[in-house]
């Protein structure tokens, strides 16, 4: 009876670090693609953010992907419309997060959507993001709608694809240990 205790106590401590969150950056740049021709949706709806979170003022992270904005921004091919880098802790729940940019009016932004992620083998992400024109009044007249899932790479920058908008993202993990370097020739 001895040992069954221990043993319960010994998976009550391992078992909470087996399924805890890892801390990651996130940073992603929303673009719209020229060429393509623009899909007007229906207008973004008032309780775009239900069940997210927002992202903490502290959480926000100097971006570092400026070398692939300039590239973007000096194409004909793509206007990029938004640009963020936050931390996050992610795991094997979803997280959604409530991500916006421009001046309020009533609730709502220019740009305004959510992003929700949950760890696996790759990062699920769930995007939905509306780009709004906004009238004179403050009331959405029309929006363009970014809706995508992917299956996407850790370290790696991803392209989410969803016709004339479309999302480049890259989830860094900071807490686990950087990949070992390939050695330039391979022991006998």
């Amino acid at each position: 009876m001895r040992l069954f205790r221990s043993l319960t106590l010994l998976l009550a401590l391992v078992t909470p670090s087996v399924f805890a969150d890892d801390l990651y950056q996130i940073e992603m740049i929303l673009v719209r693609q020229n060429a393509v021709p623009a899909i007007v949706s229906r207008a973004a709806p008032e309780d775009w953010a239900a069940g997210a979170q927002h992202i903490s003022p502290d959480s926000l992270r100097t971006p570092s992907l400026n070398g692939e904005v300039e590239k973007l921004t000096a194409s004909n091919e793509y206007t990029v419309l938004l640009h963020k880098a936050w931390q996050q802790n992610l795991g094997e729940q979803a997280t959604k997060i409530a991500i916006s940019d421009g001046k309020e009016q009533f609730g709502q932004f220019p740009i305004e959507g959510t992003l929700s992620m949950k760890l696996g083998r790759f990062t699920d992400v769930d995007a939905d993001f509306w780009v709004n024109q906004i009238n004179e009044d403050g009331l959405v007249t029309a929006s363009e709608r970014l809706k995508t899932e992917s299956h996407t790479k850790n370290g790696q920058l991803n392209f989410l694809d969803a016709g004339h908008l479309g999302m480049l993202i890259k989830i860094t993990s900071l807490t686990a240990p950087a990949p070992r370097p390939v050695p330039e020739e391979i022991p006998d």
